[in-house]
């Protein structure tokens, strides 16, 4: 198991901590140092081996948590939100290498994280689960594009699915209804529907009517948060937008990126 806080042994250098569930466990001595340099080899600590956790970094200090659970030779590792105490940089590079681990043993991981960049990036399965109950299960593309609730749709996603309220759609209702192939006169069958943001198209006509609201530029994208009738919705636009605030605009998107949602916030297939 590897732990969110190391959980190593502030008073035994590197090399002891790694051997350390090995002698609970008795391995035999020979047995011991062999596994401990196999681990300490994998995860680049064969030159760091008499330091004490005090004089390495926190990446550093997380391999030896690694090293430990390789050490063990278990089929299955738990990791406990292993990388949260990690800066954003380090934490890439960690995602990175404890994939590159799990593939090269043949290790089965279940990685527990609230980080959703670590679950799309690193899973094969993930469980999204809300209050104890599971909300989904299947691969980061089946939660992303085929999300079972309003729930897993506004999770998963960043920025996240725009959930817009049917109630909330006025002057725009007939257009909403054409964006999402679902006549205006149902929609009180309906409870939302969503839209990714980077699936909405700005344009300069035929499209719905808003009014842009703020704009963040990221670099590579800007988010632009666009009102529409009494709600909002967030729009990705490449590189740096020019819009202004209050500007009027217009917006569409193709139906079939829309996700319908019923009155329990389950999704539904008749679009």
């Amino acid at each position: 198991m590897v732990f969110q806080s190391y959980a190593l042994f502030p008073h035994l250098n590197v090399k002891e901590n790694i051997l350390f569930g090995l002698k609970v466990r008795k391995v035999s001595k020979q047995d011991q140092k062999k596994r401990m340099l196999h681990a300490a080899s994998t995860v680049g600590l064969s030159d760091l081996l008499d330091r004490k956790p005090s004089q390495l970094s926190g990446g550093q200090r997380q391999r030896i948590a690694l090293a430990r659970a390789i050490a063990s030779k278990q089929p299955v590792c738990l990791m406990d939100e292993p990388l949260s105490n990690l800066d954003a940089k380090l934490r890439a590079e960690m995602r990175s290498e404890i994939v590159s681990l799990q593939k090269s043993l043949g290790l089965t991981m279940v990685y527990v994280t609230h980080d959703q960049v670590e679950a799309m990036t690193m899973a094969d399965q993930i469980i999204l689960l809300r209050d104890g109950i599971i909300e989904q299960m299947g691969s980061p593309q089946d939660l992303y594009e085929r999300p079972q609730s309003a729930f897993v749709a506004s999770f998963i996603g960043t920025p996240p699915m725009n959930i817009i309220k049917t109630q909330h759609i006025d002057g725009s209702s007939e257009a909403i209804a054409k964006m999402i192939n679902h006549p205006f006169s149902s929609f009180k069958t309906l409870d939302s529907f969503g839209i990714r943001p980077e699936d909405i198209q700005l344009v300069d006509d035929d499209g719905i009517a808003g009014k842009v609201q703020s704009v963040d530029y990221l670099g590579g994208q800007s988010i632009v948060q666009v009102s529409l009738d009494n709600t909002s919705l967030i729009v990705l636009d490449k590189g740096k937008s020019f819009l202004l605030k209050g500007q009027p605009v217009f917006i569409r998107w193709s139906h079939k990126d829309s996700i319908l949602f019923d009155k329990n916030g389950i999704s539904r297939k008749d679009k």
